[in-house]
């Protein structure tokens, strides 16, 4: 006879709950209630910028799509942040692995056109292994002399922004356009549209599967499991005969890796081509998203359509209305504040506690 679970597990689950509940309900929860006021404040006719901003990005195929297609690179983002988090490690260079894993599958396209799919295929695997290695240089630095991750990724990060403007703007510029770009990928090789007049593309379904394979990653393969053992103590860890080190840049690398892949399919579905700092922005709201998620993969997708909507209405309000894109800039750092807040997780442990006692 199975033994059944005591009333003990239960109360120690729940505070991971609560956690987990936090993140998904109550900070888009006070973030919309800060969104209301600014609009109240900001704009000269609230009701018609609120019914625009909350209702704008599902009145027509062509806002819904782009929508859509705007948490692609979020969700990738957010899994890469999530990978590196459950080993212990954070990734803080998304904005230039997204930039040189975009130009890195942009020129391996314009290399392989000549093969068809094939060469698409070379075009992403390009973007995920060159933001990778970025990546796991970092990775390498931490496993070897115990660099910090968070410094050196933002300054490698730092560093191949400008060199990836150069390269755009000098000798991969496209002459036919008035725009800081390269040359557009052959036909041949994008991802199909789905959702025509929108930019939405079969990037959707790569992000869907990637959620499924970091969950399935994560919790049921050893790997994985030596991920997680060593981001919640990497002492113990270690002593069980877990390689830290190794895991460490495994981790990085893969979290760069997804990085990579978010600015791949970028290009490979909606741009077409690598526009001077398109990605600006995806690399931090890919934190972001994670944060809201509480680093549980299903949970990314949810939380990057949050995201979507916030930038798809505020473009809305704005093109309607007048109101400014930066109101969606304030709400986001808004979630930024109280997903890496003590003070909130702090109350809610304090409740926990209250009804335990």
């Amino acid at each position: 006879m199975k033994n059944k679970p005591s009333r003990e597990g239960y109360k120690e689950k729940l505070p991971r709950t609560m956690s987990f509940l936090t993140g998904i309900f109550f900070i888009p929860a006070i973030a919309l209630f800060v969104l209301v006021i600014l609009i109240f404040i900001l704009s000269e006719n609230p009701q018609r910028t609120l019914y625009f901003f909350f209702i704008g990005p599902f009145r027509n195929i062509f806002s819904f799509g782009n929508m859509l297609n705007a948490a692609v690179p979020l969700i990738l983002g957010a899994l890469g942040i999530t990978v590196a988090m459950k080993a212990g490690a954070l990734n803080l260079g998304g904005e230039g692995q997204v930039y040189f894993g975009a130009f890195s599958a942009v020129a391996a396209a314009l290399i392989f056109s000549g093969i068809g799919v094939m060469g698409g295929i070379l075009a992403v695997a390009a973007g995920i292994l060159s933001a990778g290695l970025m990546a796991a240089f970092s990775g390498f630095c931490k496993a070897k002399w115990n660099t910090n991750e968070l410094i050196t990724t933002f300054l490698l990060s730092c560093a191949v922004i400008p060199v990836v403007n150069y390269l755009v703007t000098g000798p991969f510029l496209d002459p036919e356009t008035s725009l800081q770009s390269t040359k557009k990928i052959a036909e041949n090789i994008r991802l199909s549209l789905i959702l025509r007049p929108s930019n939405l593309n079969t990037g959707i379904f790569i992000a869907l599967a990637a959620v499924v394979l970091v969950q399935l990653f994560l919790y049921r393969t050893k790997t994985g499991y030596e991920f997680r053992m060593a981001g919640n103590n990497e002492l113990f860890a270690r002593y069980g005969g877990i390689n830290t080190k190794l895991n460490t840049v495994l981790a990085m690398a893969a979290s760069g890796g997804f990085y990579g892949l978010a600015g791949a399919v970028a290009v490979m579905g909606t741009h077409h081509a690598v526009i001077r700092e398109f990605s600006t922005g995806i690399g931090w709201n890919g934190l972001a998203v994670a944060l809201i998620a509480r680093f549980y993969p299903p949970a990314v997708i949810p939380a990057a359509l949050f995201f979507a909507w916030l930038g798809a209405g505020a473009r809305a309000a704005m093109q309607n209305t007048g109101l400014t894109f930066e109101v969606a800039s304030i709400v986001q750092s808004v979630i930024f504040f109280l997903a890496t807040s003590l003070v909130i997780k702090n109350i809610f442990e304090q409740g926990i506690k209250g009804k335990r006692a």
